[in-house]
């Protein structure tokens, strides 16, 4: 695996996965995403965080604390406590202002400080992040300061001057005079500003904005030069606020907007033969809960979201319950879901059911072939390489399982008693007591071995094959089922709406423990890109469909994902792949090939995905020896 590269610039892998969760965690979104632009904000109508690159190049915890107060102010503030809808309102009136950019930037500041003291007061542990930014930040803006100030460039200059005045400590503190028009309005401009620490919407914050760009626009004659806050000019209006990612209800409005004044509280018994509908012609209404989709009519307190929905207090009681304890003899209704509540994950269906980043992938399942002359005789070659692994492996499975079956079972203080008696009298302890014997335990486990088949395995496939036909034939030997898979992306083939990838099974579940089989192994080799999260999640969803105790998945890679808009976000994606397996309980690890000496970031990147679970081979030809103890481990953990 590589460092993810944005702007030929390496960015901690771990740390931006760190920042994905904790976004994830704040918004309570599992579909929200992190990415890097120049400047930070939050995108609600693509679910995107943006976290800035302005904090880059500097002190490791400097950096950090800075990217999570992004984060903070995008999850904690602006999810929760931006009305965009306002903003969509402000963004048009800025439209026609001489000072758009000003006004803009001004906005964004003025809301960040807002929403800042918002994140404060409900999480107490994101102050030491704010201080760290608030620290970098008047760094920045003093030396702008001095910049602009000499080479009069007088808005941004007062920009400048307005954020050291709002965020400084010492509320005495001067600042040199921008201009003498400026030096006037001054007063004026400080008892808007500081009327941020005040308000408790987006729309006063835009008012005090508005009512300070009125008074500038008629002082300064060019807007700013650069760009400190961004506001996206998104479609702000399509937002419903408070529920930026929520489905909208109800999907077409009423063309009445008036309310019934007379509508009953829901005590009365309702015992009318004809169901009345609420459009405005109606002159008894009810409070019924039974419920039509109505393009016209009046609005009243009952939901109408569809056909299934779970009750309201309003609702009279029991009137939620629907029938189910026979079949009509004429129409089928045992495939309607009444009121079910499912626990599945709507993320795991449909398009984004092995992942965001790959929702345009397609699996490709191949098959062995039957084994051609030269890959039986390969085969036994490498065979005959390992046969002394092999052979010790399978000799110390057995003598473990021996010695469980061969402990003491007689002479016990407890169990059956021992029809020799005489003990009683002779012995000071006796030990009358006997156990049956049991037959040897057995190993219940089952593995699968995934295998990158991307192109820059060339100069790894073959001892590559070398370790895979251990594991092989030393499960065969201890009657482990287990499957062997090759994957790759077919970059041919790939488009930007469909990415296949191929998944080839070389040894299934099946054939695994026949003699025969092993030569299919041959077949494994090189071939395009490689998609590895997705590889995953495909062999999680199948391992989960088996019934043994122990379930391993192994994933040999030369740590180099690379397909179709996969190279940005594929350690992302693999690392919540290893995480989702983990959680329903396979045990994931990684085997990393290399031909020479690992690099100390990669080695950081593949333990940011894995884990400790991680074994690295910097000498492919030592591949053999190096699975040696790794996969006695992982047998003895079985017994």
């Amino acid at each position: 695996m590589r460092f993810i590269k944005f702007n030929d610039q390496q960015v901690d892998s771990f740390l931006f996965m760190e920042l994905s969760d904790l976004a994830k965690a704040l918004t309570k979104q599992k579909d929200i995403e992190v990415d890097y632009s120049v400047q930070s904000y939050l995108d609600p109508t693509s679910g995107k965080i943006y976290v800035s690159h302005f904090w880059d190049h500097r002190e490791k915890n400097e950096t950090v604390l800075a990217l999570k107060s992004d984060i903070y102010l995008r999850s904690i503030g602006n999810f929760y406590y931006t009305n965009f809808q306002e903003v969509g309102v402000f963004i048009a009136k800025a439209r026609n202002l001489k000072l758009q950019s000003f006004a803009k930037q001004l906005f964004m500041l003025l809301e960040d400080l807002r929403l800042e003291e918002i994140c404060k007061k409900e999480r107490s542990g994101t102050k030491k992040a704010f201080e760290m930014r608030r620290i970098l930040y008047r760094k920045h803006f003093q030396s702008q300061l001095i910049i602009h100030q000499e080479r009069s460039i007088f808005t941004d200059a007062f920009f400048n001057s307005l954020y050291l005045k709002l965020t400084a400590q010492n509320p005495l503190e001067e600042y040199p005079v921008i201009s003498e028009s400026l030096e006037r309005a001054y007063p004026f401009i400080e008892s808007k500003i500081f009327q941020v620490y005040e308000v408790h919407t987006t729309k006063e914050v835009i008012q005090i904005v508005l009512d300070i760009i009125d008074v500038l626009e008629e002082m300064l004659d060019k807007d700013m030069l650069n760009t400190y806050f961004f506001l996206a000019d998104l479609p702000y209006e399509t937002i419903q606020h408070h529920s930026l990612f929520d489905e909208l209800k109800r999907k077409s409005k009423l063309k009445n907007k008036d309310a019934l004044e007379d509508a009953k509280k829901g005590d009365e018994d309702v015992h009318e033969n004809k169901l009345p509908t609420w459009h405005s012609e109606t002159s008894k209404p009810t409070k019924s809960f039974l419920q039509f989709e109505l393009e016209q009519g009046t609005n009243t307190t009952i939901n109408g979201d569809g056909i299934v929905r779970e009750g309201d207090d309003t609702d009279q009681a029991l009137g939620m319950i629907q029938g189910t304890s026979r079949k009509t003899k004429k129409n089928d209704y045992s495939k309607l879901e009444a009121l079910e509540n499912k626990s599945e994950d709507r993320a795991m269906t449909g398009d984004l059911a092995y992942g965001r980043e790959n929702k345009f992938a397609v699996p490709v399942f191949v098959t062995a072939k039957q084994p051609m002359a030269n890959e039986v005789e390969q085969y036994f070659k490498n065979r005959n390489d390992i046969l002394l692994f092999q052979k010790k492996l399978r000799l110390m499975i057995q003598k473990t399982l021996e010695h469980k079956k061969t402990l003491p079972r007689a002479d016990l203080h407890i169990g059956r008693l021992n029809k020799k008696l005489l003990r009683l009298l002779t012995d000071d302890n006796p030990k009358l007591f006997y156990k049956k014997q049991e037959k040897s335990p057995q190993i219940d486990a089952v593995f699968t071995l995934l295998v990158d088949c991307s192109a820059s395995m060339f100069d790894k496939m073959d001892q590559t094959k070398l370790g895979i036909t251990l594991f092989h034939e030393t499960l065969k030997s201890v009657r482990v089922p287990h499957q062997i898979v090759g994957f790759w992306e077919d970059t041919n083939e790939a488009s930007k709406t469909r990415q296949p990838n191929h998944f080839h099974t070389v040894i299934s579940f099946e054939e695994s423990l026949k003699h025969p089989s092993g030569p299919e192994i041959m077949q494994l080799s090189p071939e395009e890109d490689n998609r590895d999260g997705y590889a995953i999640r495909h062999m999680t969803k199948q391992l989960t469909t088996r019934n043994e105790k122990q379930k391993f998945l192994l994933v040999f890679s030369d740590g180099e994902p690379a397909a179709m808009g996969y190279e940005r976000n594929g350690i992302i994606d693999t690392y919540e792949a290893v995480l989702e397996a983990r959680k329903l309980g396979i045990d994931v690890l990684n085997v990393f090939l290399s031909n020479g000496a690992i690099e100390e970031s990669t080695k950081k990147t593949i333990q940011n995905i894995y884990g400790k679970y991680s074994i690295f081979v910097d000498k492919i030809e030592e591949l053999p020896e190096q699975l040696f103890p790794l996969l006695k481990r992982l047998l003895l953990k079985t017994i």
